[in-house]
């Protein structure tokens, strides 16, 4: 049976990094609804989810005939990579380096480009509007899926992780039904920070019980990696950023 620290870490990175991705998916959606009708938007998207829906139900029957330390490994090293990743763009961007992902900037953009492009109507549907939403939505949404299965299919949590990223799809729909406004004011990179430590700390901990590591601990050393990873990435930022400044 899981302990709480388990449960916790898999819930709160399942739900951060699907928000994260559902306000880059919330944007494009709204952009498309205004400058080309809420039919294509609502449509393109809608086709996503159910494409989602069925990649999700493919593999999830797959994570219960691989070998539990063999998933480990190949989930642990995916992750690491991922959260690594997720983790180097966000201490660029706290240093400098690379700009801050302003919403309201990318909403700008998309809907002009959208309001510029022909509309190519087939049977009174705007397919343009309908497949901007659609490749959005998929791909970012390829990305939940991924971190869902990835999260969750190390300690059999699946159903924990899918709840996570539900609850925050929910809340960021909600909220952009609701304004009709991309999510301007999340501070995405704070968030990204947050997700690239969890996941790059669940990493390392299946990497290593894969391998046959005995963690002190047991599951309460991923608490002892997210500290490790803050304490690097802060550091790095607290290092980097004066030298960054000075070259700008």
């Amino acid at each position: 049976m899981p302990n709480l620290t388990t449960i916790v870490s898999v819930a709160g990175a399942s739900f951060a990094a699907s928000f994260v991705e559902a306000v880059e998916a919330l944007t494009v959606v709204l952009a498309v609804g205004l400058a080309r009708g809420w039919r294509p938007a609502l449509t393109g998207a809608a086709a996503a989810l159910v494409a989602l829906a069925l990649i999700v139900a493919i593999l999830g029957p797959l994570m219960s005939v691989i070998p539990i330390r063999g998933l480990q490994f190949v989930v642990g090293v995916l992750l690491l990579m991922f959260g690594l990743r997720w983790l180097r763009k966000a201490i660029l961007r706290a240093i400098g380096i690379v700009a801050l992902h302003d919403e309201d900037a990318a909403f700008a953009q998309e809907t002009r480009e959208l309001s510029e492009a022909g509309r190519r109507e087939a049977y009174g549907f705007d397919w343009i509007g309908g497949a901007t939403a659609f490749k959005t939505v998929l791909m970012e949404g390829i990305e939940v899926v991924f971190i869902v299965i990835a999260v969750g299919a190390g300690r059999g949590l699946l159903g924990l992780a899918s709840a996570g990223a539900l609850a925050a799809c929910v809340v960021v729909a909600a909220v952009g039904a609701a304004i009709h406004r991309p999510l301007a004011r999340v501070p995405e990179n704070a968030l990204k920070f947050a997700v690239g430590v969890m996941l790059s700390a669940f990493g390392l901990f299946w990497t290593g019980e894969s391998l046959g590591v005995p963690w002190p601990g047991g599951d309460a050393a991923i608490l002892a990696f997210i500290a490790l990873f803050l304490a690097v990435a802060f550091g790095l930022v607290a290092l980097l950023k004066p030298r960054a400044a000075a070259l700008a």
